[in-house]
């Protein structure tokens, strides 16, 4: 099958993916963007995986001052080499992980990270809330199944909606960027500070 040149450019440019990386995708797609994209996708997703054994020691350091100095975010983030470190595309990654623990406070990077007592907790809490809505006991278990999920989303970074784009989780994000750049990222950790938090307000003096 020929692939016209343009609808390779065109899919280079939504996905960042190779030239020939995308002429292949097209052919296997027939033609079909949306299953090219899909195609290089799962293609991309296997070889993040092969490399996130891989140790990264390198990276950025980045911080983001935010509302005239009431939240600060200080995140490091490490690939493989200083020369990736370097480029604009992982700083800008950086960048967008500075955005989203400012807008979005999370409180762990992965759910793997949720201690389990924290989570069985939750779990409690929120059976104690289903069964009180009047739900029978197998149905309540179904609801804690989906609203852990919905917790994960919420608490966990790598879960949560991408803030510059909903649609793309934290996670595919960072996966899509190992796939592209070829080396293994880590977002390793971070702080969040928010002006005044945890100081407690001394009584009026007469």
């Amino acid at each position: 099958m020929t692939v016209d040149a343009q609808a390779v450019k065109n899919l280079r440019e939504k996905t960042g993916a190779g030239m020939m990386d995308c002429k292949r995708a097209l052919v296997k797609a027939g033609g079909d963007e949306e299953k090219a994209i899909i195609i290089l996708r799962e293609q991309g997703l296997a070889a993040a995986t092969r490399r996130t054994g891989r140790t990264a020691a390198e990276g950025q350091v980045a911080s983001y001052i935010h509302m005239g100095g009431k939240v600060g975010v200080l995140v490091e983030v490490n690939c493989e080499t200083d020369f990736v470190a370097r480029t604009e595309e992982f700083q800008d990654f950086v960048k967008d992980i500075c955005l989203q623990v400012a807008a979005s406070n999370p409180v762990y990077i992965s759910r793997e990270e949720v201690p389990e007592s924290i989570l069985e907790g939750e779990k409690s809490i929120l059976r104690a809330q289903a069964l009180a809505e009047g739900k029978p006991e197998k149905i309540a278990d179904r609801i804690v199944e989906g609203r852990i999920e919905k917790f994960f989303r919420e608490q966990c970074l790598l879960e949560q909606a991408f803030i510059k784009d909903p649609e793309v989780t934290v996670q595919q994000l960072l996966t899509a960027l190992i796939a592209k750049i070829g080396e293994n990222i880590v977002i390793r950790r971070y702080a969040r500070f928010v002006l005044g938090e945890g100081v407690e307000e001394s009584p009026p003096t007469e």
